[in-house]
């Protein structure tokens, strides 16, 4: 198929419909030339003379006449898969079943206030939040994951992004903490105190360490968990201290007394900027149904996340 032109089926459709090469021509907005010479490579191509003359106008040949509607067809059916029409679409009547990838942490703060969001607007749509134990691009891939929300990691470089919100660290420990001598905690005076690490991989080491390393000062991580509430509960029942996002504390507060027991601090560090972002395979960048549901996640996430920007 490398040597057919598919413009030809365009050309040889308007030719049987117009049945002459001057009104094909204004049609197709071409010289009448090279509209003869269009119908001098369709005939070569079909090899059948198409048009004939009889006396001052041409006459379809009969297996121009046999193709005609043929040609009409596929030539319309050529133009809906190669020049799709934009459809408005029914989000009361989209049925579809959406699967999203993210961490404990923001499905504990965001899941109520998206779904509630995604149901208002589509009630007939379905929701599968998977469990994220990594930041494998192979589900996006192979489209067992419509979208992905966390942090940028190891991706396929064919992997579409669009910022969500960003966080930034703070520390947590209990009230009465040693480390609340006075307002202004220090450097060797945090370093100094025992530590709790939220990792999913089980590491001891994170971006706080990096900081610390940089000023001179290295601290103890005594306990490793897998989560950020439970970094919060043995905080707030020992001496250890703790940081996490700003993002999760929503979910272990109380609106009005914050979080029980606990007091957050600003950590005497700098650590990087956390920024989330939703991620999806580019098999769904036109999809508009995709585009409403990526719409959606990141109108839920500046209202739920409004403090952490």
């Amino acid at each position: 198929m490398e040597n057919m032109d598919f413009n030809l089926l365009r050309a040889l459709d308007v030719l049987l419909e117009e049945v002459s090469v001057t009104r094909a021509a204004y049609r197709l907005g071409l010289s009448i030339s090279a509209m003869s010479r269009t119908l001098t490579r369709l005939r070569s191509a079909t090899g059948d003379p198409l048009l004939v003359r009889a006396g001052r106008h041409l006459v379809p040949t009969p297996y121009a006449l046999k193709i005609r509607e043929n040609v009409h067809a596929l030539t319309r059916d050529v133009r809906t898969i190669l020049c799709p029409q934009q459809q408005e679409m029914n989000l009361k009547k989209l049925d579809r079943t959406f699967v999203l990838r993210a961490n404990e942490g923001f499905l504990s703060v965001a899941a109520a206030p998206l779904v509630t969001a995604i149901m208002k607007g589509a009630p007939q749509v379905r929701l599968r939040f998977a469990p994220k134990p990594d930041k494998d691009a192979l589900p996006l891939r192979e489209g067992r994951i419509d979208l992905e929300i966390g942090v940028l990691g190891v991706s396929a470089p064919e992997i579409r992004t669009r910022l969500l919100f960003r966080d930034a660290f703070v520390g947590a420990a209990r009230i009465g903490h040693s480390l609340f001598i006075d307002d202004d905690i220090s450097v060797a005076r945090y370093a100094a105190c025992s530590h709790v690490a939220a990792s999913r991989r089980g590491t001891f080491r994170g971006p706080v360490d990096d900081a610390l390393e940089q000023l001179g000062y290295q601290r103890t991580v005594s306990v490793v968990v897998p989560g950020f509430p439970e970094a919060l509960e043995i905080v707030r029942q020992s001496d250890l201290v703790t940081h996490v996002p700003r993002s999760c504390l929503a979910a272990c507060s109380d609106s009005s007394a914050g979080i029980p027991g606990l007091r957050l601090f600003q950590l005497p560090v700098q650590t990087p900027e956390i920024a989330i972002s939703a991620m999806w395979h580019p098999r769904f960048d036109a999809d508009p149904a995709h585009q409403w549901l990526r719409d959606t996640v990141q109108a839920v996430c500046r209202q739920v996340f409004a403090s952490c920007r």
